[in-house]
């Protein structure tokens, strides 16, 4: 089983990656957090990963940290939670963001994320309970006003990501005007740019 991988990101086109290493690209499946906090080009980069076997396809989904993955793999071993599910939870939450909602119940918060109805999400909520242990994030939200650290934080994400200005200014001005967090605003812009591209 592969457990780890080092190597350059050589193409990204989320929620796709392709990682070199010693001349072998293997690509990998990940969150849309994970985009975000991807270095520079030609920087060595560590995953963790997780290797799902099927009848047709050996799938490999990457973690730039240890709880994504111990998040991911809890995930798994709910019945009829798939690896394409659980990275969903994921993309549409932080690690510590999931942790809150399943200490306070908030169905409302999974059923944002697509392919989660209302009984899934209670499924996930009621499960998840007893098996995910994690500490929230000491970090409150980041107020989203126009011209704001927190929009010049986005775009610069936004653009490594290879959106262009244009782009960029159109997906933040779609943004609520309620406090969001960084992370919390880079997945709704994606997932905005995305539908957009479409």
């Amino acid at each position: 089983m592969i457990g780890r991988l080092s190597g350059i990101v050589v193409h990204q086109a989320p929620p796709w990656i392709v990682v070199e290493v010693q001349g072998v690209g293997y690509e990998l499946e990940v969150p849309l957090g994970t985009f975000t906090r991807l270095p520079a080009q030609d920087v060595t980069v560590r995953f963790l990963t997780h290797l799902v076997v099927r009848e047709d396809a050996h799938l490999l989904y990457g973690f730039l940290e240890e709880e994504e993955r111990q998040a991911f793999r809890q995930l798994l071993k709910i019945s009829g939670v798939g690896p394409r599910l659980a990275l969903a939870v994921l993309s549409g939450l932080s690690v510590n963001a999931l942790g809150q909602a399943v200490e306070r119940q908030e169905v409302d918060l999974l059923t944002r994320i697509p392919g989660i109805g209302k009984k899934t999400a209670q499924r996930l909520l009621l499960e998840l309970k007893e098996k995910l242990i994690l500490s929230p994030s000491p970090e409150g939200p980041l107020p989203n006003s126009i011209g704001s650290t927190f929009t010049v934080e986005l775009a610069q994400a936004l653009g490594n990501l290879g959106y262009n200005e244009r782009e960029i200014q159109w997906a933040v001005k779609q943004l609520p005007a309620e406090d969001l967090t960084l992370e919390q605003g880079i997945r709704m812009t994606l997932g905005w740019l995305a539908r957009r591209e479409s």
